[in-house]
């Protein structure tokens, strides 16, 4: 068969469609909870340096096991890995169900409960450390190297429906149920992903220097993401552009103040970037975009930058919801030609670390720059700091296309050749 053109060859595989389903089930639930939080802590504080905090909660555990988790990751089994981070996901998704229990609600203070509400997403920034490196490492030992750049596709789109799902069911469920019943459905939903992993095997561990010590692991893996100029770009130019282009997390904000559209509009606002990324994803399942993969990600960059722009000076929610969504596009080409990147140029015995250095400058870059938009927020005013960070993902493009002409020159045809031609 010819892999190269055949749009379903990783879906051909019946251990990746479980993990795509484990994958959904995941997402689509940490989606679901972070958006119920964000609305339960603004509309408890209606502040938005509270909505910046999450960011900031998540993100010093994430940052601070990042490396280490991915020494670990490289060092077990990664599907038994991947059941302890499904389980300490749930043991959060149960502590914030019974934090939201109408009788405590009723009976503690406003400040109790926004604290653990913080404790609880701390502790989900140590699990999400994992989370990253295990899932990233495990879908290279389910696809044959040749396929790389499809299940990619195939993964990210995952991701993305399970974002475009996940909020948009978050926003309906709340207004309908509330959000205490709407985190059982989160609960639920992590342990349907748990009982689902049991039908993957148990794969190999492919790193041949098993007790390694930790240092010497770390900077192995430090040095080759430095000295590896195509994941070093491709991690450094989406960390700065998720960073200040982070305008999402100042959703709740737009929804209650700005547009007034309650948690349904919200909802919809929350997904339309993910449709957006969901509908690039799909389409490039049969348009590879490994030609040129460079340029096209700067263009991509740059055009996300110009999409939050638009979105922070309108006031008109249609308005917005189409910039979202094309923010989305933007973002999709952006995250299949990186994750393309990422999966091609790592060694099998180095997807943990490499996955974790990218989580440090990327994944975290999330919570960083929620935190960034809530302070900025604070400081200038909600659509001056989105304008602001758009402004910001613009400069970065343009910036990266001037000062380093090899990333604008990238090509991948070259490395899946060679994948093809190595199996």
């Amino acid at each position: 068969m010819n892999y190269k053109k055949d749009p379903y060859a990783a879906l051909r595989i019946k251990e990746f469609n479980i993990f795509l389903l484990v994958r959904f089930a995941l997402v689509f639930a940490w989606s679901m909870q972070f958006i119920v939080i964000e609305w339960q802590v603004y509309s408890i504080t209606k502040d938005p340096l509270s909505l910046g905090l999450i960011g900031l909660m998540e993100i010093i555990p994430a940052l601070s096991m990042a490396l280490f988790a991915g020494h670990i990751v490289d060092q077990k089994e990664k599907r038994n890995l991947l059941l302890l981070c499904i389980g300490a996901f749930s043991l959060i998704s149960l502590g914030l169900f019974l934090l939201t229990w109408p009788e405590i609600v009723g009976t503690w203070e406003t400040n109790h409960i926004l604290y653990c509400i913080y404790a609880l997403v701390f502790f989900g920034g140590f699990v999400r450390s994992f989370f990253g490196p295990t899932i990233f490492s495990l879908v290279a030992l389910i696809v044959p190297k040749k396929i790389y750049p499809n299940a990619a596709t195939w993964n990210s789109s995952t991701w993305q429906m399970a974002n475009v799902l996940g909020p948009a069911t978050a926003g309906i469920f709340i207004n309908w149920i509330g959000v205490h019943w709407t985190l059982s459905v989160v609960f639920g939903m992590v342990v349907l992903a748990f009982v689902t992993l049991f039908k993957i095997n148990r794969k190999p561990i492919l790193n041949p220097k098993i007790g390694e010590p930790v240092m010497q692991s770390l900077k192995e893996g430090l040095n080759f993401v430095f000295k590896t100029k195509a994941i070093l770009g491709a991690i450094t130019l989406d960390m700065v552009a998720v960073l200040f282009g982070g305008a999402v997390a100042l959703l709740p904000i737009y929804a209650q103040d700005i547009l007034e559209v309650g948690p349904e509009g919200f909802g919809v606002l929350r997904a339309a970037p993910a449709v957006g990324a969901f509908i690039t994803m799909l389409a490039t399942a049969y348009l590879p975009i490994s030609k040129n993969a460079g340029l096209k990600l700067l263009a991509a960059v740059f055009g996300f930058g110009v999409c939050i722009i638009v979105f922070g000076v309108s006031t008109i929610f249609w308005v917005s919801v189409i910039a979202l969504f094309l923010s989305g596009i933007t973002d999709g080409v952006s995250m299949v030609i990186r994750q393309t990147i990422l999966q091609l140029k790592t060694p099998d015995h180095m997807r943990g670390r490499v996955s974790s250095v990218n989580s440090m400058f990327v994944g975290s870059s999330n919570e960083l720059g929620a935190f960034e938009s809530g302070v900025t927020a604070k400081l200038m005013g909600t659509v001056t700091a989105v304008v602001f960070g758009g402004t910001m993902t613009i400069i970065t493009a343009v910036s990266t296309a001037f000062f380093s002409p090899s990333f604008r020159r990238l090509d991948l045809r070259k490395d899946l050749e060679e994948h093809e031609n190595s199996n």
